[in-house]
């Protein structure tokens, strides 16, 4: 139990510690205009060492964020352009024969990299996707009989297309899971398009993005990222957002019963709790409260809410479940 010192010590180290976010922002305004929502996002990912899946469309600065964020940590960084024609060996590697020395070695694959940018993920079939899914879950990748772990911190930063867009597959249930975060990313505002359009015209130089933090920092950062207090109350909180979306009934939300095919599951509680104390660390807090939670709730539970084909006949989205759910619950 952490007394109110505790928590005072902890306060300061933070204050400290969290510097470098602001940092990080300013760096990468200067490649990417706007989208403060998505960067946010992305960093939320990084310090609580989860994964995270940018929908949008085309033309958004999503590569180019990721891109830029993996060059201001100066971290291994590896871009794959899924295709419908990919192979999973031009993921994770393969064996090959080795011709001088008589026998099969390993040539590894890309995703043997610090930030693994898979762009357009959802335009491969399932078999690639599967290929992902040990590395996202244990963070090591098996080629032939031999495993091999992925170094740290490992995270792979995806961007898929809409799904009304032509030549898109939905990602299977399971890989969607482990995703800690799924962001939507929207239109930059008429002031922003106006910025965007006077850089690429006037031919402007891309300013460099410089290291302003190190990897060994943002492993620091993360362990003090779960020592920040989380009092049962918020605790309690997040239970209920999550059972809500599996029993509504019993939250007095019986119009909401017809519309769930599925809940979320016992990641999502992790996934919230986690993402809310990386929220509480940018804003330089040694504890969390439950705007932490609220702010990025969405983000943690529109992927893991199954509608059914009811809900998608009244077009009612998962956020306004989420927002159905937090009108509800009571705030501790």
């Amino acid at each position: 139990m952490q007394t109110a010192e505790d928590i005072r010590l902890l306060n300061e180290r933070i204050q400290h510690a969290a510097m470098f976010v602001e940092r990080l922002r300013v760096e990468l305004s200067k490649v990417v205009v706007g989208q403060l929502y998505m960067v946010d996002r992305l960093l939320i990912g990084l310090l609580s060492n989860g994964h995270v899946l940018l929908e949008g469309v085309p033309g958004l600065a999503k590569t180019l964020t990721i891109k830029s964020l993996a060059q201001a940590v100066q971290a291994k960084f590896s871009r794959i352009q899924f295709t419908p024609d990919l192979l999973p060996a031009d993921v994770v590697g393969t064996m090959i024969y080795n011709q001088q020395k008589h026998e099969f070695v390993i040539r590894k694959g890309p995703i043997f990299a610090h930030f693994i940018l898979a762009d357009e993920i959802n335009r491969a079939p399932a078999k690639v996707q599967s290929a992902l899914l040990e590395a996202m879950q244990e963070k090591q990748v098996t080629i032939g009989d031999e495993t091999h772990k992925l170094e740290e911190p490992f995270l792979v930063l995806a961007t898929q297309n809409p799904l009304e867009q032509e030549g898109t597959y939905p990602l299977p249930e399971a890989q969607v899971d482990r995703f800690m975060l799924k962001v939507v990313v929207g239109y930059p505002g008429r002031e922003e398009e106006q910025m965007i359009i006077r850089r690429q015209v006037q031919g402007m130089e891309v300013p460099k993005i410089n290291q302003v933090v190190s990897i060994h920092e943002i492993i620091q950062a993360r362990n003090l990222v779960r020592e920040i207090y989380m009092d049962e109350k918020v605790e309690q909180y997040i239970i209920d957002i999550v059972f809500a979306t599996r029993y509504p009934e019993k939250y007095g939300l019986d119009k909401l019963k017809p519309l769930l095919s599925y809940g979320g599951s016992p990641r999502a509680s992790i996934n919230l709790a986690l993402a809310a104390k990386a929220h509480a660390f940018m804003s330089k807090r040694g504890y969390m409260i439950p705007d932490d939670v609220k702010a990025i709730c969405k983000d943690v539970m529109r992927h893991r809410i199954g509608l059914t084909y009811e809900a998608e006949a009244e077009n009612i989205t998962s956020e306004r479940i989420v927002d159905d759910i937090l009108n509800v619950i009571p705030v501790p």
